[in-house]
């Protein structure tokens, strides 16, 4: 199984063991691409939904993948201490509404699906666990804004009940799903939404950093291991 990473921001592919020293292996469309081990390919796409679905449409069709590992930070909607692991279970995207014309809330024209499940999440977790590292599971939120607290954060965490909240993950949920490859994303906590003190804990989350750069590479090779 031909297996990539894909983050969205330097930082994230920086925090695996010596990807700060790698050079691109190719750029496509201004998307850096690396081999961050042999046969497993890796890219920065960029923060925010059309970032993200580039640079995964382009994993797909120019590297032929089978599966995506989305790997970031990611802020929490609930209680789950920071550098925590989550494995998510699916993905909604909280900005979408064409409630207008008698939708659901969260509803994707053209695939018309609201929740994009991901590949086998209680696997991952088993997995993880086999590696030494503790995550669960929650339903994660996309959408193209930086969550912080107030009544638009409140809104997201009552109509889709996320236990986390990103920018990137339900796009390339999307691409997968009409690509046909399989889908996982592993998030490190690094702020909280209703916390007065979010600015400081994302702008010091090197604990989130390390807690997923230290997993994220070894846990990909183990999927690269499992048979589908």
């Amino acid at each position: 199984m031909k297996i990539a990473l894909q983050f969205a921001m330097p930082a994230e592919l920086h925090a695996l063991p010596g990807a700060r020293d790698l050079a691109p292996m190719e750029t496509i469309s201004g998307v850096p691409f690396f081999e961050v081990a042999p046969g497993i390919p890796a890219c920065v796409g960029g923060v925010s939904k059309v970032n993200a679905a580039m640079a995964a449409e382009i994993l797909c069709l120019r590297f032929g993948v089978d599966m995506i590992l989305n790997a970031g930070v990611a802020g929490c909607a609930t209680d789950l201490p920071t550098g925590s692991l989550v494995v998510a279970s699916e993905f909604v995207q909280h900005d979408v509404d064409t409630t207008a014309v008698g939708d659901p809330i969260g509803l994707v024209s053209t695939v018309n699906q609201v929740a994009f499940p991901t590949w086998e999440p209680e696997r991952c977790v088993d997995i993880l666990k086999s590696l030494g590292a503790y995550a669960v599971t929650g339903r994660v939120a996309t959408g193209d804004w930086f969550a912080v607290k107030g009544d638009r954060s409140r809104w997201i965490a009552d109509t889709f009940h996320p236990t986390l909240v990103e920018m990137e993950g339900g796009a390339i949920a999307q691409v997968c799903l009409r690509n046909g490859v399989k889908f996982v994303a592993l998030k490190s906590v690094s702020d909280h939404l209703f916390s007065d003190n979010q600015a400081e804990e994302y702008f010091d989350f090197g604990h989130a950093l390390e807690e997923l750069g230290k997993i994220v590479l070894p846990f990909a090779q183990a999927l690269q291991k499992e048979e589908l």
